[in-house]
């Protein structure tokens, strides 16, 4: 399998758990079809693809990990939904389309996003197949919904909107929390969720965890500077919208310069991390390298 693989992969089942419950739905079609805009709206499936990949790293085989790769992808579609929302973040565009409020009305997202948190974690429950250990089932849904929670994005979210009330006394120690539970968490949950259900070792689970928190902070990087340095159809979102927002990123706070430096770093930690742990993956790797291209 390679990245266009797992992605046609995950978007096709997605496509076929939501065209299920829609034909089914009867007074709450529209809440239905508001979680599915935007799960379905397109992106790299980057979250996806790391779980189905961890899986396979540690044993072969990444159906175990299909459910679990989709409902973090209905939980980063939660995300970008609640992040999307005037009381949030506040942006009209997501993935180059009208975000979810924008077509389907705030509460209408509010709600959607609300039942994708909970659709998540009773996919992993209802779809995993039978031969997967119930304690690692356990374990895999624990994980997911510490990532969705006040030990994951929405710490992160609120990290974030205390910051933008004063920005000038933010230090990196507080833009590192944003980070880790905003971004980070999800990226964690992904990468271990697919370790766990291929099998992997204490000892490869820690490695798993200290790759994916210093990706998750160099997607940030990334992210951040991309935002200065691309335009708004590149981006598929607003451009420039961090300064005008008041928003605290790496790039706000400390320059473009230290920004590709720090995203550098956490890259490099990333490669030496999958060394010392002896993975082989040419995906892992892929991911890497075009991020390193993009931002050049």
């Amino acid at each position: 399998m390679n990245i266009d693989d797992y992605k046609k992969l995950v978007n096709s089942t997605l496509e076929t758990y939501f065209s299920q419950e829609i034909q089914k739905a009867k007074y709450d079609k529209t809440m239905w079809q508001a979680m599915q805009y935007t799960t379905l709206l397109g992106g790299k499936r980057l979250r996806a693809i790391f779980c189905l990949e961890a899986c396979r790293i540690f044993s072969n085989s990444y159906e175990q990990a299909l459910a679990s790769a989709c409902a973090i992808e209905m939980l980063h579609a939660q995300s970008l939904i609640h992040d999307d929302l005037p009381c949030m973040d506040n942006d009209d565009l997501r993935r180059g389309k009208p975000s979810n409020h924008k077509v389907f009305g705030e509460a209408m997202a509010v709600l959607a996003g609300d039942a994708l948190i909970s659709l998540g974690a009773q996919t992993i429950i209802e779809r995993t197949p039978a031969y997967v250990d119930t304690k690692i089932l356990i374990e895999v849904v624990n994980l997911y919904l510490k990532s969705a929670g006040a030990f994951g994005i929405v710490a992160g979210q609120c990290a974030d909107i205390e910051a933008e009330k004063n920005i000038q006394t933010v230090d990196f120690e507080h833009l590192k929390y944003i980070h880790t539970y905003k971004t980070a968490a999800l990226f964690e949950c992904s990468i271990l969720a697919g370790a766990m259900l291929g099998g992997a070792s204490k000892y490869e689970l820690d490695l798993m965890q200290e790759f994916s928190r210093n990706f998750g902070l160099a997607f940030q990087a990334y992210d951040d500077i991309l935002d200065v340095i691309s335009t708004t159809d590149e981006l598929g979102k607003t451009a420039g919208k961090d300064e005008k927002e008041n928003k605290a990123t790496f790039v706000t706070l400390f320059g473009l310069d230290y920004a590709k430096e720090k995203f550098s770093e956490l890259i490099f930690n990333c490669h030496d991390i999958l060394k010392k742990a002896g993975v082989e993956s040419q995906i892992f790797l892929q991911i890497l390298d075009q991020m390193c291209e993009r931002v050049k």
